[in-house]
């Protein structure tokens, strides 16, 4: 089975806030809540997560990518550390259940319902 994978830009930040000069930034916050959250609900050979140095959205605050292979990928902005974690995680376990990870509007965790920024197709082989 193909991992799948949350890509998470470490360098985000929430976009209605200052940037802070110094780390932790939000989307260290937040890899770190996932992190926490996915030893308690996945097995590794499911999930991996990625921090990403950035993932050129810096408009959008906290950006996170999901993806799998002959997947799409989602693409997620304006997180917050402090609700996203556990929607996210939420979102994965669908992703993962749907053999070509369609996941429709209606079931996405509310939270991620407003922070949903694209579907990217997958590349077929």
């Amino acid at each position: 089975m193909p991992k799948h994978t949350i890509f998470v830009c470490k360098s985000c930040h929430c976009s209605s806030e200052q940037r802070p000069e110094n780390p932790p930034f939000d989307g260290d916050i937040l890899l770190d809540k996932l992190n926490s959250l996915c030893v308690q609900q996945f097995i590794s050979e499911q999930i991996e997560i990625k921090p990403v140095g950035c993932l050129w959205a810096c408009s959008q605050g906290c950006v996170v990518a999901v993806s799998s292979e002959e997947k799409p990928t989602y693409l997620f902005v304006n997180l917050t550390p402090e609700e996203s974690a556990a929607a996210l995680l939420e979102f994965v376990q669908l992703y993962i259940k749907n053999r070509k990870g369609v996941v429709v509007w209606e079931k996405l965790p509310q939270v991620l319902q407003s922070a949903i920024f694209a579907q990217i197709p997958s590349v077929e082989a």
